[in-house]
């Protein structure tokens, strides 16, 4: 998604100056906001995601078997 909102500003912008006229004035600052946007919804995103990461982890109440501790332990 962010790919896609990155290449439609950067065409504007590139069509903008193309033409010179007045769409340089709408063009950059619509692009600027859909960047901006695509930004907001890409960190939200990772947030999400890196939470839900965190949530999965075991709270601490692990059993171990005898086989794992002597695993577990360094020599």
């Amino acid at each position: 998604m962010t790919t896609v909102v990155a290449a439609f500003a950067l065409a504007l912008v590139v069509m903008s100056f193309a033409f010179m006229g007045g769409a340089v004035v709408v063009a950059v600052p619509l692009a600027i906001v859909a960047i901006g946007v695509a930004a907001y919804l890409d960190f939200k995103r990772r947030r999400n995601t890196a939470q839900s990461i965190h949530s999965e982890q075991p709270d601490g109440d692990v059993e171990f078997t005898e086989r794992d501790r002597r695993t577990l332990v360094s020599e």
